[in-house]
């Protein structure tokens, strides 16, 4: 591997995957829709991944040897989904390794975690989004690796962000949403591990600890030391909100395949 292309680049965990990559010594392009990708020694390019012509024409010309495909907007199908199918159309023709990112937002919820290929079952648009990048991706491009994964930390990260501002009294955490977080180096790290590599499909890459977003708030509060009596919670039913509750990932698969080690949550929010 000589040349990458981290399309979204400019986001929390492309721009991980940037300074990474850099740090092996590969040619980085990243692509931001807006801004730059802010890592230095990597080549910005601007691309609206909904437009097919255009991402075709930008990998035609990096000519990579791999393509990190991170880009999403929450609430914008165009780019969650028709944006992954035209990067994954592109890195096709262009002959490139593909690994997409996917979420734990495509599955619906359940008591059971959920193994590396148990289907989407989504049950709102995002994960809906989510779910048709993923069909999209599998049917363009059957060696492609989807990294489905979860709540992401990190210095920057909104769900950090989101736990500050419930400790403030300005947002509302919920205590039946349960997800499995993930350090944002962790997973870049085994995101450049799985480029090299041959693994395809569905492949959970999350961290092994399973907690509501009410419980991170509090292990954030622990972290900075908030107090947490202003801690706003109530749960999604109460709030009205149609969106997967129980989501565990078991990514015991992921675990034994890489050299990174998938950290807890409770461990990388230690006080």
């Amino acid at each position: 591997m000589r040349v990458v292309l981290v399309v979204g680049g400019s986001g929390l965990l492309g721009r991980e995957v940037c300074r990474r990559a850099l740090g092996v010594g590969l040619r980085v392009v990243g692509t931001y829709h807006s801004g730059e990708v802010g890592v230095r020694g990597v080549v910005g390019r601007r691309v609206d991944v909904t437009d097919r012509a255009a991402v075709r024409a930008l990998v035609s010309e990096v000519r990579p040897d791999a393509v990190v495909s991170t880009p999403y907007r929450y609430g914008d199908w165009a780019v969650t989904a028709d944006g992954a199918a035209n990067v994954a159309y592109a890195a096709a023709e262009a002959g490139a390794r593909l690994v997409h990112i996917s979420s734990d937002a495509l599955h619906a919820g359940r008591p059971e975690a959920y193994a590396d290929d148990d289907p989407p079952t989504p049950i709102f648009p995002y994960g809906a989004a989510k779910a048709a990048a993923e069909t999209a991706v599998r049917a363009i491009d059957p060696a492609a690796v989807l990294v489905r994964t979860s709540l992401i930390l990190g210095e920057g990260s909104k769900q950090i962000q989101l736990c500050r501002d419930a400790l403030a009294g300005r947002a509302t955490l919920f205590t039946d949403e349960l997800r499995c977080p993930i350090d944002v180096g962790d997973l870049a790290a085994a995101v450049l591990e799985l480029v090299p590599s041959t693994v395809a499909g569905p492949l959970n890459v999350a961290g092994p600890d399973a907690v509501s977003r009410a419980e991170l708030g509090l292990l954030v509060a622990r972290r900075e030391g908030i107090d947490p009596a202003g801690l706003t919670t109530t749960t999604g039913a109460a709030a009205g909100v149609v969106r997967p509750t129980e989501v565990r990932l078991d990514s015991s698969h992921a675990a034994g395949l890489l050299s990174t080690r998938l950290r807890g949550v409770t461990e990388l929010l230690a006080a």
